[in-house]
């Protein structure tokens, strides 16, 4: 008799949280959204990275990092002011 996956009918945040990576992959998804979405912006208003990190008063490699889907180093405090200079506003909240 075949043996019953234990993990059918589970859902995939009890998998993460199983195996004690929930909060790591839910921030990395969270920073790669934000990333997209101010690449985006920055795309549609026709800003460079040169000019996003002038407009930043910052280097064109921290605004590689920032926009870099898989480095999460990006402070709360740089994505605010990246939105910011692209319209738009970072939400942050606890649910």
């Amino acid at each position: 008799m075949a043996r019953k996956n234990p993990h059918i009918g589970s859902s995939f945040e009890s998998w993460l949280e199983e195996g004690g990576i929930r909060e790591e992959v839910t921030a990395a998804a969270i920073k790669a959204v934000i990333a997209r979405q101010l690449a985006s912006e920055m795309k549609k208003k026709k800003i460079t990275k040169q000019r996003m990190a002038e407009l930043m008063k910052t280097s064109r490699a921290q605004v590689d990092r920032l926009l870099d889907p898989d480095n999460g180093s990006a402070t709360i405090e740089s994505l605010q002011r990246a939105a910011r200079i692209v319209g738009r506003e970072l939400r942050l909240q606890l649910v």
